[in-house]
C-alpha cells in the first residue's frame, strides 16, 4: 500500500463511522422494519405497591415542591411510601422533611427520612433499597416535578410480567438560548429513538429522575456509579426482562445555565464509560440488542473518536488542492463553534454557529469523559444548576 493513500484510508474510515453515527443509524431504525416485540400489557387498573427511592443533598430550596409533587400523585396512598435520603445535607434539607411527616395524616403516603453521611447518590439509593418494602421502586429526583398521572403509568406497564424497568419521558421546559434549542433537538432524537427501540424489545438505560423497576431485580451498586439508571436497569435486561419507554410519565426539568451543558453532558458520559467498562456482556451475544447498543449508545462515546481520525487522516495526507478543500470542509463546523459567541442570536448565521457549538461540546464531553478512569467520582459529580 502505498504511503500517500494510508492517511486517505485512515480519513475515510473516520468518515465513514462519523456519517453512520449521526446519520445511517437513525435512517436504518427509521426505515426497518424488523424484529419487534409483542406490545406491552399496560393495564391502568394495576397498581402494585411502590416505594419512592429519592436521594437529595442540599435540596432545601425544592424539597416542598417536590414533596408535594408526591403527595400529589394519582395513585392510592396506601400502596404508597416515600423514601427520602438526605446525604450528609447541611441546609433544612432533612429538617423540612420531618415537618411533612408530622404533618401528614393517615391519609397520606407514609413518608421515610433517612439521614445519612455524606456518601453520594449510589450509597444513598443502596440505603433506600434496602429500607423498601414494596414490589416496585420508584426513583426520581428532587429537582423535577412530576406529572401527577407519571406513577400510575409507569406502574401499570408492570402488569405484563416481561417489563422489568420503565422509564418516562423528560419535557424540557422552554428556554430562552440558542443552546437549550439546541439541546431540545438532540433530546428529542432521543426519545423518538427509545421509542423505536423499546418497540423493538428494549432499552439500555432510563431517565434517571422518572423510571421504575421490579424490587426483587434491584440491589446494591458500587457507591461510585455515576449513572444508576444505566446499571440498575440492565440487571433487570440482562435477567431477561425488557425495560421500556413510556411517554405518558412525565417529568419536567428545567433549562441548565448556559455554559453549564459541557459539565452535565461530561458526567452522563463519563458514568456511560464506567457502566460500559463494569458490564462487558454488552458487547457480546449475551446482549440481545447488541447492534442498536454498538450503534447508539457506544456510538455516542466513539464519535469524537471517528472525528479524530478523519480529521488526522486528512492532516497527514500529502498536500495538495484536494487536501485544503478536504480540510476546509472538516474543520469549517470547529470554526462556526468558535465564533458563535460573537455571532448576535438575530443573524440567520446563528442557525449554523449554535447547532455547531452544541455538536463540538458534546464531542469534547464525550472524548475527555474517560476521565472517569482517573478521577474519582467525587470529582465528576457536581450538581446542574439551573435557571
Amino acid at each position: 500500500m502505498s504511503a500517500s493513500l494510508l492517511p486517505w484510508l485512515v480519513s475515510a474510515l473516520g468518515l465513514t463511522g462519523a456519517i453512520y453515527i449521526i446519520a445511517g443509524y437513525p435512517l436504518l431504525l427509521w426505515r426497518l422494519k424488523g424484529r419487534k416485540a409483542p406490545a406491552v400489557a399496560k393495564d391502568l387498573s394495576y397498581k402494585p405497591t411502590v416505594t419512592v427511592v429519592m436521594a437529595v443533598f442540599n435540596g432545601a430550596n425544592l424539597i416542598r415542591e417536590k414533596l408535594d409533587t408526591l403527595c400529589g400523585l394519582e395513585y392510592p396512598p396506601e400502596l404508597l411510601e416515600i423514601i427520602v435520603i438526605s446525604d450528609g445535607s447541611t441546609d433544612q434539607t432533612s429538617a423540612i422533611v420531618r415537618e411533612y411527616q408530622a404533618a401528614w395524616q393517615k391519609l397520606r403516603p407514609k413518608l421515610i427520612l433517612i439521614e445519612a453521611p455524606k456518601g453520594g447518590k449510589a450509597a444513598c439509593l443502596n440505603l433506600g433499597i434496602a429500607r423498601a418494602k414494596h414490589e416496585i421502586l420508584f426513583f426520581t429526583d428532587v429537582r423535577q416535578p412530576l406529572d401527577p398521572a407519571a406513577l400510575q403509568h409507569l406502574a401499570a406497564n408492570f402488569a405484563d410480567p416481561s417489563v422489568g424497568a420503565v422509564t418516562g419521558e423528560l419535557h424540557l421546559k422552554s428556554g430562552d438560548s440558542g443552546e437549550q434549542a439546541d439541546m431540545d433537538l438532540y433530546w428529542r432524537y432521543e426519545i423518538w429513538a427509545r421509542g423505536r427501540q423499546s418497540e423493538t424489545d428494549s432499552l439500555f438505560n432510563t431517565t434517571g429522575c422518572i423510571y421504575a423497576m421490579r424490587r426483587s431485580l434491584a440491589g446494591p451498586i458500587p457507591a461510585d456509579t455515576l449513572t444508576d439508571d444505566a446499571i440498575l436497569p440492565l440487571r433487570a435486561f440482562f435477567a431477561g426482562y425488557r425495560v421500556i419507554f413510556d411517554p405518558a410519565a412525565i417529568a419536567w426539568d428545567y433549562p441548565a445555565l448556559p455554559g453549564t451543558e459541557f459539565r452535565r453532558r461530561f458526567r452522563t458520559l463519563a458514568g456511560l464509560w464506567q457502566v460500559y467498562a463494569r458490564v462487558p456482556a454488552l458487547f457480546t451475544s449475551r446482549n440481545r440488542m447488541r447492534w442498536h447498543f454498538l450503534s447508539h449508545k457506544f456510538g455516542r462515546l466513539a464519535l469524537p473518536w471517528m472525528l479524530l481520525l478523519l480529521w488526522g487522516g486528512t492532516l497527514a495526507a500529502p498536500a495538495g488542492t484536494f487536501r485544503t478543500i478536504a480540510l476546509t470542509a472538516e474543520f469549517a463546523p470547529v470554526l462556526l463553534a468558535a465564533v458563535n459567541f460573537l455571532v448576535p442570536a438575530r443573524l440567520p448565521l446563528k442557525r449554523l454557529t449554535s447547532p455547531s457549538r452544541t455538536f463540538l461540546v458534546m464531542n469534547l464531553a464525550a472524548f475527555t469523559a474517560m476521565a472517569v478512569f482517573f478521577l474519582p467520582a467525587s470529582v465528576i459529580w457536581k450538581p446542574t444548576r439551573t435557571v
